[in-house]
């Protein structure tokens, strides 16, 4: 039987493929299908049973992550969505938050972007509770038959509902829901006491509302999907589907259509996992990970093997509560265009080219000079990608740069290093927001890139960031794909305790984190995981008392009792001291606030084994399959080029050389060494000046 990890990017689908009994692995990769990603999704699986030698019916599972909700909300695709919500509370999207995204500084400059649900599309209801859960007016019928007629004859696909403190009690909300199904039962709906039971009524709200505008697409590709995996086997067996969530875990197709939301970072998730996997192989364990593709560029930090996790992340401008591994995306990818601002200066991305039609040396029609295109001229890629499947054109890479250049008064190389120096700027900028930013000093990490183009600029960014080194992957181009073997079934649980510490009820905390546990329980049970299988993971989020946002800090395994909550508090005191540089511990003016309890559940599976590289026995050295002239600097130089598939163990290059196999491109600039690993990472680290 052979388990297969599946994801889809901008440009091209990954495949990872994995012989259980074996250990045999296989990687591979097809283009999009933009059109129909199913259609991608399936050629791929074609493409790893060709490989492994096997029938579909030896797949035991497929993983697969996408970036179908991610596109979706990048391109702002949110139409007719309705909203319904508190009767007095109409106006929540409008008024929102105060605080104005990072980057403009001064508000004058920020303009409000267009709320997700127009005005008119949304309805109040009459009804509330207080903070507590208890009734303080009750639910209105009328007003909620009233609302669902109003959606439906407006058009409405999809609804979202999020009532004041829903989280304390989830009555009404159920009522409404009961209400849309007899009322309007086409429409697909979500509610934030499913979605979200936490307090912060905006952004509750908001997940809520992204949750149903994802819904309608998810459920279409992944029933698409569905409908092609069974169309492969002939013995009428429906092979076990998973999809990559944003929280680092994987979720079985049917149950992600009812939470789609947590799949809003689905790709880049399975990426930083893998890279976290493979570089805790190598001895690292403070890394930062960039994931380069032919989009955009993902980057993230890794402490001990875990990807740092956030709920304060969103995709094109919405928020979106839910844990989710903190990454940032950057429009830095191979497909990036370059292009002249109105003031005559040379910028790279975000627009790509994408798959079709593509840089301009792919020959489909391209006519914008992409960063492909400048690395083509420049001699650092080869002639053909992927083995020669993709031929690329390079006189017409370099009619498209001699014509940028011509407007720059540049030649056509000067033009090529400027847009490569740009899109190294873009990605470290984008590795100092996940590192500087959170008082993280980068010098202290290591860098693993992967991805099509994730190492085609690593050298360079040694440089400008000054990270320790460089480790790329075997198969660089499929880790996200190789990381979607690597990852745990993972349910998210939360409930709102706004209590300061004094007065936390032991017994009520106690009571919640069972109730969260049992409903973690449940759904791994329904994932196939018997009690003896389930891990769950506690924790809580805490504050001083008057700050608007909290700090996450685990809570000890076992009964929860007096002695646990002085450890949690204690916790909390210490990581506030990591993160913000001070803390209030034994100051008793300051008082501390529970604000979240928080359940993870997690259904452990079997990781991959990671094999160990082949040692050299003929006792030489690597040796280059051509020499070829390679610009690095105002000059060409002669560059070694070297198979990676003919690297052994403990092979050191100096460069400058090029390393290139099926995939993916890695330049060794001059002045750096390359050395294979005992697992086949290639390690780059700058050479020793002498003093």
């Amino acid at each position: 039987m052979i388990r297969i990890g599946i994801d889809t990017g901008g440009t091209f689908t990954d495949v990872v493929a994995i012989e259980e009994k074996t250990g045999r692995l296989a990687a591979g990769k097809v283009p999009s299908t933009p059109a129909d990603p199913s259609r991608g999704f399936i050629a791929a699986v074609r493409k790893a049973l060709t490989l492994l030698d096997a029938t579909p019916d030896d797949i035991a599972v497929v993983s697969h992550g996408t970036t179908v909700a991610t596109n979706q909300l990048l391109q702002g695709k949110v139409d007719r969505l309705g909203f319904v919500t508190t009767e007095g509370f109409e106006h929540l999207l409008e008024i929102a938050r105060q605080s104005v995204p990072d980057g403009y500084g001064n508000s004058y400059f920020w303009v409000k972007p267009p709320r997700i649900v127009p005005a008119d599309l949304v309805r109040g209801v009459g009804g509330r509770f207080d903070a507590d859960g208890r009734e303080v007016r009750p639910f209105s019928t009328a007003d909620a038959k009233e609302a669902a007629r109003h959606l439906k004859a407006a058009g409405v696909r999809s609804v979202g509902v999020s009532f004041l403190h829903s989280y304390a009690n989830a009555e009404h909300e159920q009522a409404m829901r009961e209400v849309l199904e007899a009322e309007f039962p086409e429409a697909a709906v979500s509610i934030s006491s499913d979605v979200l039971p936490e307090y912060r009524e905006y952004e509750r709200s908001m997940t809520t509302l992204v949750d149903a505008a994802v819904k309608p697409t998810v459920a279409g590709y992944v029933g698409r999907i569905r409908e092609r995996l069974d169309a492969l086997q002939d013995n009428g067996r429906s092979v076990p589907f998973y999809v990559m969530k944003s929280n680092g875990g994987v979720l079985s197709a049917e149950e992600v259509v009812r939470q789609p939301v947590t799949t809003v970072l689905s790709g880049p998730a399975a990426g930083a996992l893998g890279a976290a996997l493979i570089s805790a192989h190598a001895g690292f364990h403070r890394i930062l990970t960039l994931d380069g593709g032919g989009t955009s560029t993902d980057v993230a930090v890794v402490l001990h093997g875990e990807p740092a996790v956030t709920t304060e992340g969103g995709v094109g401008g919405y928020p979106s509560k839910i844990p989710m591994i903190d990454v940032v995306t950057v429009g830095a990818g191979g497909g990036s265009v370059a292009w002249l601002s109105p003031e005559g200066n040379l910028k790279v991305g975000p627009r790509s080219a994408g798959a079709d039609p593509g840089p301009v040396c792919y020959g489909r029609g391209g006519t914008e000079v992409t960063v492909t295109d400048a690395h083509l001229v420049l001699g650092r890629i080869p002639d053909g990608l992927l083995g020669g499947e993709v031929p690329l054109d390079r006189d017409a890479a370099r009619a498209g740069l001699a014509g940028l250049g011509g407007e720059l008064g540049m030649s056509e190389q000067a033009v090529a290093a400027g847009i490569l120096e740009i899109s190294a700027w873009n990605q470290a900028n984008a590795l100092r927001q996940v590192t500087v930013k959170r008082g993280l000093d980068v010098r202290d990490f290591q860098l693993t890139a992967f991805g099509g183009s994730g190492a085609l600029l690593a050298c360079r960014l040694v440089d400008i960031l000054g990270v320790r080194g460089v480790l790329v992957p075997p198969d660089p181009g499929n880790v996200s794909a190789f990381g979607l073997l690597t990852v745990d079934v993972r349910n998210d649980y939360v409930q709102t305790y706004v209590r300061r510490h004094d007065r936390v009820d032991v017994e009520r905390v106690r009571t919640l984190f069972d109730v969260l546990s049992a409903s973690a329980a449940e759904a791994l049970h329904a994932e196939g995981f018997d009690a003896g299988q389930q891990v769950f993971k506690r924790s809580a989020d805490l504050r001083y008392f008057g700050q608007a946002y909290e700090v996450r800090v685990p809570v000890p395994d076992g009964e929860f009792g007096a002695d646990a909550a002085r450890e949690v508090v204690e916790a909390f005191h210490n990581a506030h001291q990591a993160m913000y540089g001070y803390s209030f511990l034994g100051d008793d003016r300051q008082a501390v606030e529970w604000v979240n309890l928080r359940v993870t559940g997690i259904g452990p599976i079997r990781r991959p084994q990671i094999a160990q590289a082949p040692a050299r026995t003929d006792g030489g050295r690597p040796i280059p399959v051509e020499v070829r002239k390679v610009w690095f600097a105002d000059e060409p130089v002669d560059a070694s080029i070297y198979d990676r598939g003919m690297l052994r163990r403990d092979d050191v290059i100096h460069g400058p050389a090029i390393v290139q196999e099926y995939g993916s491109t890695v330049p060794v600039h001059p002045g750096f060494l390359c050395t294979v690993d005992r697992w086949g990472n290639l390690l780059l680290t700058q050479k020793e000046q002498p003093c």
